[in-house]
């Protein structure tokens, strides 16, 4: 209170009066010295000088610094100040309690006060009222600290024409400013000390572009739009910088640029080392080579763990028990239905045909390969599978180009039958043999179709019960997956007009993205996942469309859970059409205002599937990232997200407090962590799976308990395919 009546008092005094007051000497300081006073100094967390006896030291450092140094010095770190400024030093220590810590800071305020004193001078005496030079002699006040030949020096240096040019140009700048500082001489450490002690805060700082805001507020205590404008920005940007960030968020908001050695908003004394933003220093190049060997051999070891972990999956895989196929010894005589099979990398069906296991047989003319049988190519599973003895007469080298001839194949990886290899086949789902030949392709497909959704049905029904009744278990027991939908759906796309070019549609209905449309889906779509590519937008909506048929609508969970469309919220849209998506989002959110829900948001950042699970009631966004980023990586996904949080709360009429007002909560959580380039879009299908199969609307930091896992396996990544395929076989896509 005393300080600000003391600004109301000064800002009355005329510029002659100020001088008719005489010379400022601290004669208080002194004489309390003289008396054996002296007198302690506080300072802020950041270094910047505080009360009480802040702005005492202030003054007294520039009495001292007008009685020492010439006013003609214009270079503060001349070496010929040295002795000068080491008396200021010890005539300061005198009078204050100081730490020898606190001298570079005291000398930097003696250089300022300096540059102060000469400006003082210059405006006051030697400029009139348009800014012109005027040739004044020195005034009689400061005779005892300026001698009539620095004058005269000072005033020829004041009038040359390099000087008046920076001069000008400094003037100008600092004529406007576009957001003027409005408290007089009570700089930004002691406004941040009365701001806390007004507030009662345990706080030991504010950001900067809290003060930044109060030291623009004038005697109306209402801030202007433009300042409320760019405080708004600041409060969004701090949801989503790291607080390791170089350049301030202040700066970023005002469209600066930051300079070396300057904090902008907290004032003088306060630089990035004493807040601890500290650039690396540039690596010479003995460190950089270590660090390139380093991450070699950290790659070479990944390398060598992959591979080992390869070799493993393909020896399983290479056990015929593990692939739960019957290969026979003796294939029966005659011409036999068969799949057949590719040994590497690994075990898979590549096509089906028939078998001639005939005396005498040859291929094309000639005799066999050793250990081979004539079979005919009837419809490629995998179409660019390389055939193990490609044709000569034919120049056919893969599956699909064999399709309509014979070739050789050996023995041992032929499977008679068409029905999916397993160790127990059900009686009831297998097309007997011996009608096999006159089963049209329309009986079949239906076949496959009423047991596939009978047998999803049973699955999806008891997923619920299954994870419930784990208890405290971590895993879930599941059946280990088949390729048998994957198998069938490609059977049936081959018999389209997909593979060159068809495409087919799935209704995606108001209720899973809050519009109706059909999606397409074409032979790009279904390749993604027959050859276990990265996943685009169209397998996930169609998979979400599974989601919605069967956990959530089957299970009642549509009236806790819900889905974003990832078309319409990606990051490729947030930069280019921000409002877009705003209006989308708060749109969906303002429908459901008054249930509390958890939408699922499947977030595309151009190159990566994450997952963004969102309950807008509580203001909770959880963060599942499967290459263990966090939302930082993402600044505009996240100002995004909070602004229509906001937006949702303000049209909710829910009222917070000033510092509840960004209480809008993100948690990473620990999910599962994919291991190759590939496996982003399956693993976020599966966060959101494991989601609905428990039918919780919190998600635990350490993901569930049900779930934990440190990556999901390859046969849970292939659940998801299968599950997608065998809904596409239901909705008859490939009809």
């Amino acid at each position: 209170m005393a300080d600000d009546q003391h600004e109301e008092v000064s800002k009355k005094v005329s510029a002659e009066e100020e001088i008719r007051r005489g010379i400022t000497v601290m004669r208080r300081v002194v004489q309390g010295r003289s008396r054996g006073i002296i007198l302690d100094v506080y300072w802020n967390n950041q270094g910047q000088l505080i009360e009480p006896n802040g702005h005492t030291l202030t003054s007294f450092i520039g009495a001292l610094v007008r009685n020492e140094i010439p006013i003609t010095c214009d270079d503060w770190r001349n070496k010929e100040l040295n002795e000068s400024k080491e008396k200021i030093w010890s005539e300061i220590k005198r009078c204050f309690n100081i730490e020898e810590e606190r001298r570079g800071f005291c000398m930097k305020l003696a250089g300022k006060l300096l540059r102060g004193f000469r400006t003082f001078l210059s405006s006051k005496f030697l400029k009139d009222a348009d800014g012109n030079f005027v040739d004044a002699e020195l005034p009689k006040k400061y005779e005892s600290l300026i001698s009539a030949e620095e004058w005269e020096a000072f005033k020829s240096k004041r009038q040359d024409p390099v000087f008046q040019r920076i001069s000008a140009t400094n003037r100008e700048r600092a004529s406007s400013p576009a957001y003027p500082y409005r408290k007089g001489r009570v700089g930004y450490g002691r406004l941040e000390q009365s701001m806390l002690q007004k507030e009662e805060s345990s706080e030991t700082s504010l950001p900067a572009h809290v003060l930044w805001k109060e030291a623009r507020v004038g005697k109306s205590g209402v801030p202007q739009e433009e300042v409320l404008h760019v405080y708004q920005k600041c409060e969004e940007l701090s949801q989503s910088l790291s607080p390791d960030d170089t350049k301030g968020i202040l700066s970023r908001a005002l469209d600066v640029p930051e300079y070396s050695g300057r904090v902008r908003g907290k004032g003088f004394g306060v630089t990035p080392t004493s807040l601890s933003i500290k650039k690396g220093k540039a690596p010479s190049n003995r460190e950089l080579h270590a660090r390139l060997e380093a991450m070699q051999a950290e790659l070479d070891a990944l390398r060598r763990e992959r591979e080992a972990s390869a070799s493993t999956v393909y020896r399983d895989a290479s056990d015929k028990d593990s692939i739960n196929c019957t290969f026979q010894s003796n294939i029966p005589e005659g011409i036999s239905h068969c799949q057949l099979y590719l040994s590497s990398p690994y075990y898979r069906m590549v096509g089906k045909g028939k078998v001639h296991n005939v005396s005498g047989v040859l291929l094309h003319t000639r005799e066999l390969p050793a250990g081979c049988l004539k079979v005919s190519v009837d419809i490629a599973v995998e179409p660019n599978a390389a055939l193990p003895y490609p044709s000569d007469d034919s120049d056919a080298t893969t599956v699909h180009e064999a399709v309509g001839s014979f070739v050789a194949w050996p023995t041992n990886l032929i499977c008679v039958g068409y029905e999916t290899p397993t160790k127990s086949k059900s009686k009831d789902n297998a097309i007997p043999r011996h009608t096999e030949s006159t089963v049209s392709r329309k009986e079949l497909q239906e076949n496959e179709v009423s047991n596939a959704s009978a047998q999803q049905k049973k699955e999806v029904s008891n997923a619920s019960a299954r994870v419930k009744s784990s208890g405290s278990k971590k895993t879930v027991a599941r059946k280990k997956p088949t390729t048998k939908y994957r198998s069938c759906l490609r059977t049936f796309l081959e018999m389209t007009d997909i593979p060159t070019g068809g495409v087919r549609t799935v209704h995606m209905e108001v209720g899973i993205f809050g519009f109706d449309y059909d999606q397409m889906i074409g032979n790009e779509d279904f390749m993604q996942v027959f050859s276990h590519e990265e996943i685009g937008v169209t397998v996930v909506n169609t998979y979400i469309r599974f989601l919605y048929d069967k956990l959530m609508r089957l299970n009642g969970l549509d009236v806790s859970f819900g889905f974003l469309a990832p078309a319409t919220v990606n990051l490729g849209l947030i930069l280019s059409r921000p409002d877009t998506v705003t209006e989308y989002v708060l749109r969906i959110l303002m429908d459901n205002k008054d249930v509390e829900k958890l939408f699922f948001i499947p977030f595309n950042t151009g190159g990566h599937w994450l997952l963004l699970a969102i309950n807008p009631i509580r203001e909770i966004v959880y963060y599942l990232d499967s290459l263990g980023n966090d939302w930082t990586t993402y600044p505009d996904m996240k100002v995004l997200i909070d602004t229509v949080l906001q937006a949702f709360r303000a049209q909710r009429d829910i009222q917070t407090s000033r510092r509840g007002a960004n209480s809008i909560t993100w948690i990473k959580v620990a999910c599962p962590q994919q291991r190759n380039q590939i496996d982003c879009g399956y693993f976020m299908l599966r966060f959101m799976r494991d989601t609905l199969a428990l039918g919780r609307l919190k998600i635990s930091t350490d993901y569930f308990e049900e779930f934990k896992c440190a990556f999901y396996t390859k046969d849970q990544v292939d659940e998801i395919k299968e599950e997608w395929c065998q809904f596409m076989i239901e909705l008859n896509v490939c009809s």
